[in-house]
């Protein structure tokens, strides 16, 4: 089995790659066909954890290893174990999209930044520091024979394989180096989609210029062009696509109108429209808008319950009137707890907890909360914490990446209605927190509700956490929030059934002949 290729493409970033591409798993994957989503390259700290199997590797041999899931069976330790890896939450989401087993051959390739010019480089869903410490177009012939052997092989599992470019394929700066568009097209000799975002402005000029600067065997791939955000009467957008067909040979396949709530995780970036509650808002949720913001599409499900409204805070300003404030993950923890500071954010979160209002610490935002950060490696920095919580995280070299499900144990005040409740996500982190040792020695102790994992301050305002996806977990919206919202499943079949709506008849079909 080798499968075909459909690859979307963009005029820019923000054009519509990753939901178009989720679109179009679910779409093949309801024909009966077995659909993989592939991306080579993704710059994003928006990562989901996956497994990866051990099978083989002597270090194992003795058990498993830190980050293990559960046993997967065989009388061979070194088969019994995989272990978490990392690969971007948008390929995560297309996998389950596609029904398929999310995997981290479908984005080999994750690039977590760190700061403006540095970034994590994870292969294959771990760290490399190597590729880390590389200079940027020092990594392509490292990296390239790991993509096409993932890609290849994804290929010889599947009928259909859609792939996600990024950016702009025609970033000619670039091309020499290029890992994650054109390169890939030609390899798959993938039956390409080009989609641009209207809504911008200067839509065929964007689209003709891509075109224009591929070299002639390239342009040959892309089969059909796509207008994405579209608002207003259709026909006034002729003779435009008659003439950027006469002037390419490819048409243009789809209009595809502007859709506010697909419901689909965004995949990166912070958007500041204020979620609109539906009916009367009753509790408003301000999360930090940090500058290395991570995971931020766990709050997703957030938009869609009844009654709440999400704001993103940058300012103290932000914050007033909050019923809650989440501090979330981040990819650079000491750094953006300087942010905070510099904000007066700090002061923000710190009056809203004396007033015994809800605060939430997620992954890097449960680190901020405690006394101190302490790290010894260079992985992070150092840092006093917010000290809302008697806790104290020291950084490793080692990084926790893993699924996990756990219960909660008993809590009190703010969060009690999570008492008992098993939730399931995943972690990633590099700290590892505890009690201060001081202040326990005072007798100043977090309440541990959950060993190693959750802990929360005595008036019981105050929680911390390092499992991401609270909010994905029905269970945990139920009992917040008396809410259920509507499933992933659902959000595919919606997405798939606008392309269907939208795409010119028999496009979708004649890409896979």
């Amino acid at each position: 089995m080798t499968a075909v290729c459909v690859m979307v493409l963009g005029t820019t970033s923000g054009a519509g790659k990753s939901w178009l591409t989720t679109a179009l798993c679910r779409h093949y994957a309801r024909q009966g066909l077995r659909v993989a989503p592939f991306k080579a390259q993704n710059m994003s700290n928006n990562a989901r954890v996956v497994t990866k199997p051990c099978k083989g590797d002597e270090r194992f041999a003795a058990g498993p290893p830190q980050g293990e899931t559960a046993p997967s069976g065989g009388s061979d330790p070194r088969q019994r174990w995989s272990v978490g890896a990392e690969i971007g939450s948008a390929q995560y989401f297309q996998s389950l999209a596609a029904r398929a087993e999310p995997d981290v051959r479908m984005n080999p390739l994750l690039l977590k930044p760190e700061a403006d010019t540095r970034s994590q480089v994870v292969l294959m869903g771990e760290v490399s520091r190597e590729l880390s410490d590389m200079p940027w177009r020092g990594r392509s012939d490292k990296v390239w024979p790991h993509i096409t052997a993932a890609l290849d092989a994804l290929r010889a599992e599947n009928d259909v394989v859609v792939i996600e470019g990024a950016g702009s394929p025609a970033e000619i700066n670039l091309h020499a180096s290029d890992i994650v568009n054109m390169r890939v097209a030609r390899h798959a000799q993938a039956r390409c989609l080009l989609v641009t975002d209207i809504d911008r402005g200067g839509a065929f000029a964007h689209l003709y210029g891509t075109w224009a600067l591929l070299p002639e065997d390239e342009r040959a791939l892309i089969k059909g062009f796509v207008l994405n955000k579209f608002r207003g009467d259709a026909s006034l957008l002729a003779p435009a696509p008659q003439m950027l067909h006469e002037l390419t040979g490819v048409p243009v396949v789809a209009t595809l109108p502007m859709w506010w709530q697909h419901g689909l995780p965004e995949e990166d970036g912070v958007f500041d429209d204020r979620t609109r509650a539906a009916g009367a808002v009753q509790t408003t949720i301000a999360v930090i808008a940090w500058p290395r913001i991570s995971n931020l599409d766990e709050f997703q499900p957030l938009k869609n319950v009844p009654g709440v409204r999400l704001v993103w805070a940058r300012t103290p300003a932000d914050c007033a009137g909050a019923d809650w404030i989440v501090l979330p993950g981040s990819k650079a923890t000491a750094a953006d707890l300087a942010w905070l500071r510099a904000q007066g954010l700090d002061r923000a979160v710190a009056e809203h907890a004396a007033q015994g209002k809800a605060v939430l610490g997620i992954c890097g935002g449960l680190q901020v909360l405690g006394e101190a950060l302490i790290d010894t490696h260079g992985i992070d920095g150092n840092a006093p914490g917010l000290g809302l919580l008697p806790l104290v995280t020291a950084f490793d070299t080692d990084k926790t990446v893993r699924r996990t499900t756990t219960t909660f144990g008993a809590l009190t005040g703010t969060w009690s209605a999570l008492s008992g409740i098993t939730a399931s996500g995943y972690e990633i982190h590099h700290g590892q927190t505890a009690q201060h040792p001081a202040m326990a020695a005072k007798g100043d102790v977090a309440r541990e509700v959950v060993p190693g994992l959750a802990w929360q301050n005595a008036a019981g305002n105050v929680l911390g956490c390092y499992l991401h996806g609270l909010f994905e977990d029905p269970a945990v919206l139920r009992a917040l929030f008396g809410a259920t919202v509507p499933t992933l499943d659902s959000v595919f079949d919606g997405l798939a059934d606008f392309i269907a709506q939208h795409v010119e008849p028999g496009v979708l079909d004649t890409l896979i002949q």
